[in-house]
């Protein structure tokens, strides 16, 4: 097994290039027959997404990357089970986001405290006041998993319903319906924002 990065970067998703997409097939099936380099470099070439699709999930950056690290073992070890016609990040992030799950649901069980980490939230626009980043991540700590999952997976990184779905092993229809109650949520909570001058 490649030895992955702890530290992941941030929280910026960067468009792929086309020679790259060209050419990931051929990184994928050298990496089905064990060669290590390829797989690093479809690691790098994946991995801010990958922190994205966790930390859309999950609550924490730590988390994240612990989510992220157990993702592309998981992924090491189920590479030959990997059809190359597939897109290759499309799979990868399935096993990214089920992961998080998992870091979430182990969290749950382990800590049954409210976190602490305030000010963790998938939006990092540091144009943005404090006291509205503070309020944001406390609205959006409020909804279920699966809810902040959805409404960060589509506001933020633009995934569409039916691919949403396909992450976390839900139907399109309820992936529609966990954003329309999440965003029905945040505006709730958030309602003094909006009205303000």
């Amino acid at each position: 097994m490649p030895a992955i990065a702890r530290s992941f970067p941030p929280h910026r998703v960067s468009v792929a290039d086309p020679a790259q997409v060209i050419d990931e097939r051929a990184l994928v099936l050298d990496a089905q027959q064990g060669d290590e380099p390829s797989f690093a470099q479809l690691v790098r070439r994946h991995q801010r997404r990958a922190y994205a699709v966790a930390r859309a999930i999950v609550l924490s950056h730590e988390d994240a990357e612990d989510a992220v690290q157990d993702a592309f073992l998981h992924a090491w070890r189920a590479l030959d089970r990997f059809r190359p016609e597939q897109p290759f990040g499309a799979w990868l992030h399935r096993i990214v986001a089920n992961a998080a799950l998992d870091v979430t649901r182990r969290r749950r069980i382990r800590d049954a405290d409210e976190l602490t980490d305030v000010h963790a939230s998938p939006f990092r626009d540091p144009a943005e006041a404090r006291n509205l980043r503070e309020r944001l991540a406390g609205a959006l700590a409020t909804l279920p998993t699966r809810q902040r999952a959805v409404i960060v997976l589509h506001d933020v990184e633009g995934f569409r319903h039916a691919e949403i779905g396909a992450m976390l092993a839900i139907p399109e229809g309820t992936a529609r319906s966990d954003l329309h109650h999440a965003r029905a949520q945040l505006r709730r909570q958030l309602e003094d924002l909006r009205s303000a001058p």
